[in-house]
């Protein structure tokens, strides 16, 4: 059986949404210092609708993979549904990744949190703070199991 499956290379060797926008709504960033994988989101919503989505990843083929995939997952979708997205779901549609790869599915998740995160507090919405990241006490890819 192969390590990766088809989706994870397309995802990797054929990245969906890379790149930059400029005078984003929302901005995420998160990284792990112990696997050197950082991500970077950006979104652009329209009446609450995520209308463009962005990344910029340093990391391996699985994140890259994972921010691909998670930024497909989420784009012209609600901002209420992408906030629902987890790194399970990004995992799965990816057709699974190894176990000491499940960390980047985890950052993609947290990016894309912390992404919203920045557009409501960039826009005064007021948000539940539960439902985001505490990137103070998170070490990212070892603080959750998928």
């Amino acid at each position: 059986m192969a390590l990766y499956s088809e989706k994870v290379m397309d995802h990797f060797r054929n990245p969906r949404n890379v790149g930059v926008i400029e005078n984003a709504d929302g901005i995420g960033e998160v990284g792990n210092a112990k696997c050197g994988d950082i991500m970077k989101i950006y979104l652009k919503i329209e009446d609450g609708i995520i209308a463009d989505v962005k990344f910029e990843t340093f990391g391996c083929g699985s994140a890259i993979a994972s921010s691909s995939m998670a930024t497909e997952l989420i784009k012209e979708k609600p901002v209420s549904e992408a906030l629902t997205l987890t790194n399970k779901a990004v995992a799965e549609a990816l057709d699974g990744l190894p176990a000491h790869k499940l960390h980047c599915s985890v950052l993609a998740e947290e990016a894309i949190k912390k992404a919203i995160q920045d557009y409501y507090e960039k826009n005064g919405i007021e948000y539940d703070k539960k439902q985001f990241p505490n990137c103070e006490n998170c070490s990212h890819c070892s603080a959750r199991p998928v």
